[in-house]
């Protein structure tokens, strides 16, 4: 995989240096500023923008064909990826509720609403089930529909995984050569993202001042949240699917999220994880299964923020969000996600919560505004997959073992 790198500081620094020069100025010099920066800030964005499909679908095959390569080589990983679906399905569905719950209560302010803009117009349910299966894939990708291009491309991933192995080859090292070129061009971009960030977020600063920083607080608070709620699932499944007990589980997992809290990284918290697992009575032959396949597979309290970020941006951008919103929110996540597997944070973030946006019809302007304060929501989603991982690790391997009675 190629290194993309992007520096949190150095993000963070062309955010400050954006609001505050969009709040200090006015009259003719912000206008003149605004003229100079904002085409600036909207080529960046598009730069960024332009390999959201073709990276979507390239990491969509190249992980479904590997995913069912997977469980077609024994019943341990066909069991683990079914509750790798069923558990993502479930953290996605409710931040989905948690998160459109929560901005309910808790408006975004209408200032941030009236500076986003007006919200795009929402398609009807007629024109959206029409939409699921593309008659045209390749119409799809041209105008960006994102919703039949995953599903296109979850059925292309299945398909590849029953052909005969030298064409599967073939046709997965294209796609890999495919994503690995969309990542220089992502490693490109954000190189030069300190200046898109800071000139987008002059035009936030000009219009919103100093409220622009209770809206980033807001932001993290509803990701937090997100977050935190698939954490505590975590312990029912362990509890339900597991047989353990929650507070034999909170103790065995407490090092692993130290690890992950100070790492941000949950491949580096795996040998912490492996014994946590020992910890719990999870046969060793199991965990080798099942962990390394949760690192590389699972994350479920990044769905969870995910969703919660797409959200945030529909009550932004006064998107009217109903029941089917909610809904096709929640279900394009887990797909895209599951692609996503092995991006740097700074791009999975924006290459897994841009193709849900565009799904909903919620527009992705203020997203690179958000890439540069996620270093703080990123703790939330660490520790939460992280003990998610531990969790699956004892329920996809309970055996009688681990089958232990409640303490």
């Amino acid at each position: 995989m190629i290194a993309v790198k992007a520096r949190p500081l150095q993000l963070l620094a062309g955010l400050a240096a954006g609001l505050i020069a969009g709040m200090v100025t006015s009259g003719a010099p912000q206008k003149a500023l605004g003229h100079v920066l904002l085409p600036i800030g909207s080529l960046w964005l598009d730069a960024l923008t332009m390999t959201v499909v073709p990276l979507v679908f390239g990491l969509l095959v190249t992980g479904v064909a590997s995913a069912s390569r997977s469980a077609s080589a024994g019943s341990i990983a066909m069991r683990t990826l079914i509750l790798f679906a069923l558990m993502l399905t479930v953290a996605s569905v409710m931040a989905a509720i948690l998160a459109d719950g929560l901005l309910r209560l808790w408006p975004v302010a209408q200032g941030m609403a009236q500076a986003a803009g007006a919200p795009p117009a929402p398609a009807s349910p007629g024109e959206w089930y029409h939409a699921i299966i593309p008659a045209n894939p390749i119409r799809a990708a041209a105008e960006t529909a994102m919703v039949p291009l995953v599903v296109f491309a979850l059925f292309f991933g299945f398909a590849v995984a029953r052909i005969s192995e030298a064409l599967a080859e073939a046709l997965l090292k294209l796609l890999s050569g495919l994503v690995e070129t969309m990542l220089v061009i992502v490693g490109w971009v954000l190189a030069v993202a300190p200046i898109g960030i800071a000139a987008l977020a002059f035009s936030a600063g000009a219009r919103l001042g100093a409220g622009v920083l209770g809206a980033f607080a807001q932001y993290v608070a509803i990701v937090a949240a997100c977050c935190l709620a698939a954490t505590l699932v975590a312990y029912l499944w362990a509890a339900i699917l597991g047989r353990v007990s929650p507070l034999r589980f909170a103790r065995a997992s407490l090092s692993a999220q130290a690890v992950a809290l100070g790492t941000q990284s949950s491949l580096a918290t795996l040998p912490v994880m492996v014994e946590a697992a020992r910890t719990l009575d999870v046969p060793e032959a199991r965990t080798a299964i099942v962990l390394p396949m949760a690192v590389s597979l699972f994350r479920t309290a990044s769905v969870a923020a995910n969703v919660a970020v797409t959200l945030y941006l529909a009550h932004l951008h006064a998107v009217p969000i109903g029941l089917g919103q909610l809904a096709l929110i929640a279900l394009v996540a887990v797909p895209v996600s599951l692609g996503a597997v092995g991006l740097p944070a700074q791009v999975s973030f924006f290459a897994t919560i841009a193709p849900v946006c565009i799904a909903a019809g919620v527009p992705v302007t203020a997203l690179p505004l958000l890439l540069a304060i996620e270093a703080i929501p990123d703790l939330f989603r660490t520790v939460g997959n992280v003990t998610n991982d531990i969790a699956i690790a004892c329920a996809a391997g309970r055996t009688s073992t681990c089958k232990k009675e409640f303490e």
